[in-house]
């Protein structure tokens, strides 16, 4: 949904790690030497990739946010370019994730073409090493729920008997092509982050330690952030936001205002991350799809946090909503798809679920968080909420 450009991915230990260059100054302590609480960036994505470009977005975010994303292959296949804007983002005192895919090779016509003039396992050990916990580690692939649902480049399960043989499958092959980065040579691994649109639960299943919900297009913001926040909770993982596209055409985001209400309501509800996607090959203009209203913006969320500290996390999940187990719903609409393989009208209590959803949404707002029944994570149910709602009992 975020790319303009297809997801490539066909190795097994391979698979595109849009790491991602988050840059930190300390939000709401002044101690430099404390770790941030949490981060609020850009997302630098490009094709066509400058250096200078990048280092230019650096420069002209540096002073109001405290993280950075570096998501273009033209940077990170080479590890001059990569080094030079790592070097970049470091040294302005910024927190960074970095963006790689696919790890040994692209397919094109049925041949591997190494694509990197660098190992990236090897970087990876060198750059925790060279820039401690300034480097945050690796955002791996990009919408992996996202592409399943919408049958996207990089679908990962094109076919099963039911709903519980697609999620083992989607868990499985999700998670080996994450496994290198998760186990990434000598380095001991790194941290996993993606952005996601659906089924945020089997993402954090997968192994990724941070999924940022997309606030995007006309999508509850309410509901996905319960899925997604409900999942990082139970899971003991944490979330995050990214505001994306909203429209195909200019303007392409929503306006300044918007954005900060999206960001406002990222703080209050105690997301561990507060991104924005910028893509500049749009053209649109200096900065891509940030304009002087979305630096503006951003500036005066940077001094409400600051001023506004005890404001973090206010919105808390009182209440939860626990959905059948393996459920591959896509909650966009009620006529949305399971799975990517098969429609609302397949399963009879997509209806009832949904209407429960909208109805909690309405009482508790953005205190409601929806997850999965699973065996593993049951127990923890009682612990974690005030209020636990089954799919399969009468919600009054």
């Amino acid at each position: 949904m975020k790319h303009s450009t297809p997801l490539f991915c066909f190795t097994f230990i391979a698979i595109m790690v849009l790491p991602h260059f988050l840059v930190a100054l300390n939000v709401s302590l002044n101690d430099p030497k404390s770790d941030p609480d949490f981060f609020v960036g850009v997302e630098y994505a490009i094709d066509n990739y400058s250096v200078e470009g990048c280092k230019a977005l650096v420069d002209r975010v540096k002073k109001f946010t405290n993280v950075f994303v570096v998501d273009t292959v033209g940077i990170t296949f080479d590890i001059n370019n990569l080094n030079e804007v790592c070097d970049y983002v470091y040294d302005s005192g910024l927190y960074f994730y970095v963006f790689f895919i696919s790890l040994h090779a692209l397919q094109e016509d049925g041949d591997l073409v190494f694509r990197y003039n660098y190992y990236p396992h090897i970087w990876i050990s060198d750059a925790k090493e060279k820039y401690g916990d300034k480097f945050l580690g690796a955002y791996a692939m990009d919408e992996p729920g996202g592409n399943q649902l919408d049958s996207g480049s990089f679908q990962l399960v094109k076919e099963a008997e039911n709903q519980a043989e697609a999620a083992e499958s989607f868990v499985y092959l999700l998670n080996g092509h994450i496994y290198y980065y998760i186990h990434a040579g000598e380095c001991g691994g790194v941290e996993l982050l993606t952005s996601e649109y659906g089924l945020y639960w089997y993402d954090y299943k997968s192994g990724y330690d941070t999924v940022l919900v997309e606030y995007a297009w006309n999508h509850s913001r309410e509901l996905h952030t319960a899925l997604c926040r409900g999942a990082a909770n139970v899971q003991n993982k944490e979330w995050g936001v990214m505001v994306t596209w909203t429209y195909n055409d200019v303007p392409y985001i929503v306006s300044g205002d918007e954005l900060y209400e999206d960001l406002i309501l990222a703080y209050h509800n105690g997301a561990k991350y507060m991104m924005i996607f910028d893509h500049p090959d749009t053209n649109y203009s200096d900065y891509g799809i940030l304009t002087d209203e979305h630096f503006d913006a951003l500036e005066n969320f940077w001094d409400y946090v600051n001023d506004n500290p005890d404001e973090y996390g206010k919105l808390k999940a009182t209440a939860v909503y626990v959905l059948p187990e393996n459920f591959g719903f896509g909650f966009r609409s009620v006529d949305d798809n399971i799975w990517g393989l098969w429609s609302a009208n397949t399963d009879e209590r997509i209806e009832k679920i949904w209407s429960d959803v909208n109805q909690l949404i309405d009482e508790y707002g953005f205190s409601l968080d929806i997850v999965y029944s699973d065996p593993e994570f049951d127990d923890s149910l009682q612990q974690l909420y005030d209020e636990v709602f089954f799919w399969n009992q009468t919600i009054n």
